[in-house]
């Protein structure tokens, strides 16, 4: 959603006067509130009823351009809303008060942590409560309804308790605003016996937002332009990396336009993977320390001067605090400042507008691209299969990378699905998402949910460990009755293998399901669904051709069975400096 663009659908106006639809006596919080959602781009709002919700709920319903999804849980709701922000830039989700919104706020906390606009309402208690000292239902047996405020006051940008209808309109409007503006969740709470009530506040449909350009300082810019291309012009080998905040900052085309002029290689954080395009003849793969996409971390790793554009560096990304790379070779582009080296660094300075400015003002480098051409090998192709032989993971992934076109989305959940489509090579527009820094697991059920509802024009494939899946498995329901396409690869390896890796035990293996049979119980002759077990290459084969041939319109649900122990090597790697970063002795006092 560019800053400064007006945010609103084809089918509101998006003037500042559009007309009027009803008047005082009809204009309600709930309509307001429908239209409000439908005007920010809004289209499914992710549910869970709940008596205090139920009248706001009807309100939604009765808006023809929103559709309300109902869930099995309101984790799963917050999950979709997550994934259908990634792909529409904002989701929305409505759950009831304290049971469900202390169920959401593991969902949200994620949407905080990965800058995604999600707008969590809750139904809240009758207004006539508040101030009261009556003891209500779905609390924790006090007087004290502020629990689930307090909670979420840590997780979202803003907090909007709703309980009097004369200040509503600002309330409601100030938090969404706040949203789109800080790309991050917020809540919303609206007392039960609100919705419905007319009030003048509401007697017309909500002015669409004008959400004012964030304009940098124009001597900061300059000033950072200026010292940076200094320092880059002097430097021999440098390279540009991509981080996961390029999509906050709204900078992807700005990206592509520095790196187009400036000719040196480019890499992406793992986190960043999807927001940097990976068809652009200089890109060199993924920069992740010791687990880097092979000859690409020597080539970051060994240059003069990198440019981080919007990264975190935390454990994970860190590989266990192991890059090898030194602040004073490095300038750091985050959203609104510019660090180089140890300092000088500049503030208010935006990432689109540096980096477009930046372009104008580098010398063309394609050293660190040369040396790259110079000592790249092909990647090898995984050894034959015999016969009957049990299924790879890695000859898995290689049909899995053959699936993906430009109408195609990758969702990797947390695990070993991270290491392994980190190494899928993305066409041009095929999306990507997976939640790193947050990585919950289970986060993949919903976020498919979600984002296959918002990106009708691309089939999801997502990969999901047996693990995770047990989390939060019951909204492939949903996924059902919404008469979604996408492809599920459930990968069977008995437990949680990522966390093996770091530190094995009795309490890394689960339960085993019989998974399709799980799925066929939900499915229930009810809607498209199909499943398949696949033990073999060839069975693989045949259920892919299955999935995108005769039964392309139907959910695809493939229960792929893998050896406990067959992994990526880069998951090995990283697992033992994972380990080692959190088993460290506390420093001596």
């Amino acid at each position: 959603m560019e800053a400064g663009n007006k945010i609103g659908s084809s089918a509101h106006p998006t003037s500042l006067h559009p007309p009027v639809r009803g008047h005082a006596s009809t204009g309600t919080l709930g309509r307001h509130l429908a239209r409000r959602l439908v005007e920010i781009g809004v289209k499914d709002v992710f549910s869970v009823p709940g008596d205090f919700n139920l009248t706001l709920l009807d309100h939604l319903i009765a808006e023809p351009e929103l559709n309300l999804v109902g869930c099995c849980n309101e984790l799963n709701a917050g999950y979709a809303a997550d994934g259908s922000a990634r792909a529409k830039g904002v989701g929305a989700c409505v759950v009831t008060f304290t049971v469900g919104g202390l169920s959401v706020l593991n969902a949200i906390a994620g949407a905080y942590s990965e800058n995604l606009p999600v707008i969590c309402i809750v139904g809240g208690p009758n207004s006539n409560d508040y101030g009261t000292n009556r003891i209500l239902h779905h609390t924790i047996g006090l007087p004290d309804f502020s629990q689930e405020l307090r909670c979420f006051q840590t997780i979202t940008c803003a907090q909007a308790v709703v309980n009097n209808l004369d200040d509503a309109h600002e309330l409601l409007d100030t938090a969404i605003s706040t949203a789109l503006k800080e790309s991050k969740p917020v809540y919303i709470s609206i007392g039960c016996n609100l919705p419905g009530i007319p009030h003048p506040t509401f007697a017309r449909d909500p002015v669409p937002f004008f959400l004012a350009p964030k304009v940098s300082n124009e001597l900061g810019l300059e000033a950072a332009v200026e010292a940076t291309a200094n320092f880059l012009n002097k430097a021999v080998k440098p390279v540009l990396v991509g981080g996961p905040k390029l999509r906050v900052a709204n900078a992807k085309d700005a990206f592509v336009e520095l790196a187009d002029s400036c000719g040196y290689p480019i890499a992406v954080m793992p986190s960043g993977k999807g927001l940097v395009p990976e068809h652009h003849p200089h890109f060199i793969g993924t920069y992740w320390g010791a687990v880097s996409t092979s000859f690409c971390g020597e080539i970051v790793e060994s240059a003069d001067a990198y440019v981080f554009i919007g990264p975190i560096f935390n454990d994970y990304s860190s590989v266990g605090y192991s890059l090898l790379i030194k602040k004073e070779k490095a300038i750091i582009v985050q959203p609104n400042r510019v660090t180089i080296g140890n300092g000088p660094s500049f503030g208010w300075v935006f990432m689109a507008d540096f980096l477009s400015a930046l372009a104008k003002k580098l010398k063309k480098n394609t050293t660190a691209v040369e040396n790259y051409r110079r000592i790249f090998v092909p990647p090898g192709m995984p050894l034959k299969h015999g016969n009957d032989e049990p299924l790879r993971v890695n000859v898995l992934f290689k049909h899995i990378q053959d699936m993906l076109s430009k109408d195609s989305a990758v969702i990797a959940e947390t695990g070993d699905s991270w290491f392994n489509c980190q190494k899928l090579h993305l066409p041009e527009n095929c999306g990507y998402e997976f939640q790193m820094q947050y990585g919950s697991i289970g986060w993949s059920v919903g976020a498919t949910l979600g984002y296959a509802q918002a990106a009708k024009d691309k089939r999801v494939i997502a990969c999901i460990g047996d693990g995770s899946f047990q989390v939060t498995a019951q909204d492939i329901s949903t996924m059902i009755r919404c008469g979604q396409k996408s492809i599920i690869f459930l990968i069977n390896n008995g437990g949680y293998t990522i966390e093996v890796e770091i530190h094995d035990g009795p309490y890394n293996v689960i339960k085993n399901w019989n998974y399709t049979a799980f799925v066929d119980a939900i499915h229930n002759g009810e809607g498209r669904c199909w499943t398949a077990k696949v033990r073999t290459e060839d069975e693989l084969i045949d259920a892919i051709a299955a999935a995108t041939g005769e039964k392309k319109d139907s959910l695809c649900f493939i229960e792929v069975f893998a050896h406990k122990d067959d992994t990526s090597k880069e998951l090995l790697e990283w697992g033992s400096r994972v380990s080692s970063a959190n088993s460290r002795p506390p420093n001596p006092q």
